[in-house]
C-alpha cells in the first residue's frame, strides 16, 4: 500500500505460509512483511516500513498522522473478522498457499486460536449477518472516499488492511460510503481487492 501510494518502484515478493526459514534467516523470527532495502539491509514490522517509506522516498503525498480516533480502533478492535476471513483465505488461489503443505500449516495455526475453519464456513449465514451490521456502523465513520478522516494518514493504512482482507468474503451487503472507500483506495495504492475470488 504505502509503495502504491508514495509511486515507488519496488519487487513484490511472496513467502510460502509455512517457509519459516528464509524470515526468519533475515529478522530472526517468522514474521512478514520485511522490506529489503537498495542496500541490502533489511526491516521488519509493518508501520516502522510505512514510516520509512513515508519518511525517505517516493513522489507521493506524505501520510498524516494518526486522529487516535477511538471510534475507529473500536471498531477494528471489535470487528472479529478471523472466523469469516481465514477458512477462506487458505481455500483461496493466494501465492502463500500455493502448496498444501503451506495450507496445512496456516490451518494447524489459526485453528488453535479460533476453532476449527469448518465449524465457521458452516455458521457462515450468522456470522456474515453480524458483519454486516457493523459494516453499517463503519460507513458511519469514514469521512470521505479516499482518506477516512478526510486526509490521507496512517489510519488509512490500518483501516484499509482490515478491509481489503474482508473482500475474500462473498455475499456481504456493502454500505456505499465502505465500498466507495474499499474501491478508492485499493485503485489510489494499487493494492488489489480480493473480489474476484470471494468465496461464499
Amino acid at each position: 500500500m504505502p509503495f502504491g501510494l508514495k509511486k515507488i518502484d519496488y519487487e513484490l515478493v511472496t513467502l510460502l505460509n509455512d517457509d519459516v526459514d528464509t524470515p526468519t534467516d533475515l529478522i530472526g523470527a517468522k514474521m512478514v512483511p520485511i522490506l529489503k532495502k537498495n542496500d541490502g539491509s533489511v526491516m521488519a514490522e509493518s508501520l516502522e516500513i510505512v514510516r520509512y517509506l513515508d519518511e525517505s522516498s517516493g513522489d507521493g503525498a506524505a501520510l498524516a498522522e494518526s486522529a487516535n480516533r477511538q471510534d475507529l480502533q473500536n471498531w477494528m478492535d471489535n470487528a472479529g473478522l478471523n472466523p469469516l476471513t481465514m477458512p477462506r483465505w487458505v481455500q483461496a488461489p493466494l501465492l502463500e498457499f500455493a502448496t498444501p503443505g503451506s495450507g496445512a500449516y496456516f490451518t494447524e495455526k489459526k485453528e488453535a486460536g479460533i476453532g476449527p475453519f469448518r465449524e465457521h464456513l458452516d455458521n457462515s449465514a450468522a456470522l456474515k449477518s453480524e458483519l454486516n451490521g457493523k459494516l453499517q456502523t463503519l460507513g458511519t465513520l469514514i469521512k470521505a472516499p479516499d482518506a477516512v478522516n478526510g486526509e490521507l494518514s496512517y489510519d488509512d493504512i490500518l483501516l484499509f488492511g482490515h478491509l481489503r482482507g474482508i473482500t475474500i468474503i462473498g455475499g456481504l451487503d456493502y454500505p456505499a460510503t465502505v465500498r466507495d472507500y474499499l474501491d478508492t483506495m485499493s485503485g489510489q495504492s494499487g493494492v488489489p481487492l480480493y473480489d474476484a475470488i470471494a468465496i461464499d
